[in-house]
């Protein structure tokens, strides 16, 4: 095995972190309501039709509490609302009021502007190449043997 520099999913967290601090200092700049960055993410996992907050928090990577809490702070900024699942009875669904709509269309535009600005920074060609990489299929995650670290097991008889 090669040696690495930096842990992939460190570059990914670092490359995340980057697209939310520039949003989130723009919609600051624009005067826009502050938001957090679990609240971005927690609007961008949403499915137009309505995610349930147990989904959400799947998505997100966070405990329900957390996905709970951003959003009853997003439904009281009335961004989102909370309607019946037709499928469930005892379900409630998440969903975009029409004011999200729009600011999940601004925010989309300027996500653009964001990579665009990337783009200047790293290369257009670059920014494509990764793109390709990170929407090419994985399959499934993988579940690697690991190797026994400091040899022969101490209660082998050999």
């Amino acid at each position: 095995m090669k040696a690495i520099g930096t842990p992939l999913p460190q570059l990914l967290l670092d490359a995340r972190r980057w697209f939310e601090e520039a949003l989130m200092a723009t919609l600051e700049q624009a005067g826009m309501a502050p938001i957090s960055p679990t609240q971005a993410q927690l609007f961008a996992a949403l499915d137009t039709a309505g995610t349930t907050v147990s989904e959400l928090a799947r998505r997100m990577g966070v405990t329900r509490q957390t996905a709970h809490q951003a959003v009853h702070s997003l439904i009281g900024m009335g961004l989102l609302e909370q309607i019946p699942d037709p499928s469930s009875a005892r379900r409630r669904l998440i969903r975009r009021t029409s004011r999200g709509a729009d600011a999940h269309a601004e925010v989309v535009s300027l996500l653009a502007a964001l990579e665009d600005e990337l783009a200047l920074r790293i290369g257009r060609r670059t920014v494509d190449s990764l793109r390709a990489a990170l929407e090419a299929p994985r399959g499934d995650p993988p579940t690697l043997t690991v190797p026994s670290a400091g040899g022969p097991d101490p209660g082998d008889a050999t």
